[in-house]
This record gives C-alpha cells, sequence and structure tokens, in this order.
C-alpha cells in the first residue's frame, strides 16, 4: 500500500498532471483513500501497543483502575476495527463516495408522514455517529406532522457504500400517537440512495430535455423564502424523473443542487438497465426491488427491528432509531458478498 501511494505520488508530481483534469480527480481520489486506510492502520498499530503496555501494568501491579482502563481501550479498539470491517466489505465502484438519500412516505397520511421524518432523524443521527456531514436539499413538510418528502446528500467516507444497504420500503408497526382509540397502525416509507457522482464520470444530459420550473420555496428560510422564486423543479421528459432543489438562498444554488440529484438518478437508471441485461443473459433474479419491504420496526406488541433479507435482528429499537445502524449494514453486506440475500417480503404480519 505504501508502494502504490508512492508510486501516486510521483505520478501527481509530473508537470503534465493536471493536463487531464478527470483523470487527475481520479488519482488524487485514490491518493486520499489509499491515505485515509493507512491511518487507520498505523492508529490500529499504536493502540494494540499502548494496549500490551496496560496489560503488562495491570498484571504487574493488579491496580483496578488499570484494568478498567484497559477494557475502556478495547471497546474503541473493537469499534475501530468494526468500522474497518465493514469497509473492506465496500468494493464497489462508487462505494466510496458521498451518498443523495430520498425518504417518501406511503399510503396513509399523516401516519406515515411522521414514520418518514422518524426515519430521516434516524439516518441523521446515523451520520452524526461517523461524523458526516448531512445537508437537506429538499424537504416538504406534512400537513399536521411529520414530511411528504425530504431529500438530503451525506458526505463523508463511504457514505453510498453505508447507506446503499439502506434502499428500499421500511415497515412500522406502532400504536398510533394520531389514534385517539390508541389502535395499532402499520405505515410504510421508501428510501431510496444514489451515490453522488465524481466530476470524471460523464453522464450526458441534453437541455433541450429538460423542463425547468421554478416556483418560491417553502418553510423557514432566509428574506427570500416565499417571497422570490429561488426553487427548482427539473423534468427529465424522456426519462420523467422529477427532481427539485428548493433550500438554498438563490435559484443557481437550487439549480446546481437539483442537476447534481438528477446526474445521480440517471445514472443509477443506467446501472439498473445493464442489471437487468446482465440478469438477463446469466438468468439471474434480482435479490432487491423497489418498493419491497426490507425491513420491519415494531414498537407494539413487542419491541423488534428485523431485517427481512439478512434475518439480523436486535430488541433494542430505541438504539436504532437513534442511529444504531451498523450491525444491519454490516449483516447486509456480508450477505451480499456471499450471495445469500433472502428475498425481501412486500407485505407481513406483526410478528415478522
Amino acid at each position: 500500500m505504501t508502494a502504490e501511494l508512492e508510486e501516486l505520488e510521483a505520478k501527481m508530481g509530473v508537470p503534465t498532471f493536471w493536463n487531464d483534469t478527470k483523470s487527475a480527480a481520479s488519482t488524487s481520489r485514490k491518493k486520499v483513500t489509499i491515505e485515509r486506510e493507512l491511518i487507520q492502520w498505523r492508529e490500529i498499530e499504536a493502540k494494540l501497543g499502548d494496549l500490551h503496555a496496560l496489560l503488562e501494568l495491570a498484571e504487574e501491579g493488579q491496580d483496578a483502575s488499570l484494568e478498567q482502563e484497559l477494557t475502556t481501550e478495547l471497546h474503541r479498539l473493537e469499534t475501530t476495527l468494526a468500522t474497518l470491517r465493514v469497509e473492506m466489505l465496500l468494493s464497489g465502484e462508487l462505494d466510496s463516495n458521498n451518498a443523495i438519500m430520498a425518504i417518501h412516505p406511503g399510503a396513509g397520511g399523516t401516519e406515515s408522514q411522521d414514520w418518514a421524518q422518524m426515519l430521516l432523524r434516524m439516518y441523521v443521527r446515523w451520520a452524526e455517529t461517523k461524523k458526516f456531514k448531512v445537508e437537506t436539499l429538499d424537504l416538504l413538510h406534512g400537513d399536521e406532522a411529520g414530511i411528504k418528502s425530504v431529500t438530503i446528500s451525506v458526505t463523508g467516507p463511504y457514505a453510498y457504500g453505508y447507506l446503499k444497504a439502506e434502499a428500499g420500503v421500511h415497515r412500522l408497526v406502532r400504536i398510533s400517537p394520531f389514534d385517539a382509540n390508541k389502535r395499532r397502525h402499520t405505515s410504510f416509507a421508501s428510501v431510496f440512495v444514489y451515490p453522488e457522482l465524481n466530476d470524471d464520470i460523464d453522464v450526458v444530459i441534453d437541455d433541450k430535455e429538460l423542463r425547468i420550473d421554478t416556483f418560491r420555496a417553502g418553510g423557514a428560510g432566509g428574506q427570500n423564502v416565499n417571497k422570490v422564486e429561488t426553487a427548482i423543479r427539473i423534468t427529465h421528459i424522456p426519462t420523467n424523473i422529477v427532481v427539485q432543489c428548493q433550500n438554498e438562498r438563490s435559484q443557481l444554488q437550487n439549480r446546481n443542487g437539483a442537476m447534481k440529484i438528477l446526474k445521480a438518478r440517471l445514472f443509477e437508471v443506467e446501472q439498473k438497465k445493464k442489471e437487468a441485461e446482465f440478469n438477463a443473459i446469466v438468468g439471474e433474479k434480482k435479490e432487491i426491488g423497489w418498493g419491497s419491504q426490507i425491513r420491519s420496526y415494531v414498537f407494539q406488541p413487542y419491541q423488534m427491528v428485523k431485517d427481512h433479507r439478512t434475518a439480523h435482528e436486535t430488541g433494542n429499537v430505541a438504539a436504532v432509531m437513534d442511529g444504531d445502524l451498523d450491525t444491519f449494514i454490516e449483516a447486509y453486506l456480508k450477505k451480499k458478498m456471499a450471495g445469500a440475500l433472502l428475498a425481501p417480503t412486500t407485505a407481513g404480519t406483526d410478528e415478522d
């Protein structure tokens, strides 16, 4: 790995390196990735050395405080190793990229819209534990509670690689806080995840194929909100894909944000088309399709979160809703690599 880094540094030192900006950008990203991996391994090596030293001191002096410190350091090392284990499973071409995530409630009005907002909070909390940056690109509030739709960007190492495990339909079973009779309700919300594309990936979009509409942004914001038409909605006519962005103060910034989302979605359409063609040739079936239920969150009559693709589950619902998703993501990545994903369900009972 060190030799590869030296080779990249030598390549970047050539005067003509930046003549090909796309190739240069790709090389630069690769260098950053390798540097990050080297730092991780060096930190692990240093922590192991510290643990050996603490262990020797604890054995010699039988100091209870040292034993406590040893336990704490072991826990920190395990957390670091767990992150590294997951990242080693992320070998896709775009896994290291930032992510764009969209959440849409299913049928059910306020109940489903509230569930969509709960999922948004869960992913924001997860991102915070990773020290990732979250930016809201578009947000439409519900009439009474919750959200009608939201699109966010998540910036951080391997953000897309992690979050692609969350794409699909999420199902909630709980006693509704909006039901005066305290009955149990089942709600659904769809999560879509796209990789934020690098500059060296070409997605050709003809301006003639776009319909661009402006409108007044809604919700809290700066002085321009609800006064001038800064929000942008772009329709890609050939595919009928519609994207919008309204959270920036200027029309230009919102247009750039909307185009970023559109490029990511068009890229995904092409990737899925290629995947479908490949599966048709080799006779394989897709493991996960849009609209399939991937996970159930049961609040009542018992507490459980269960992923239907991997059978991984936990009874600690509160921790999951606070962003503790890594065990689910790791289970998904391991099963996917082994080609052993279970078929997700499109319906189910409260006992799923």
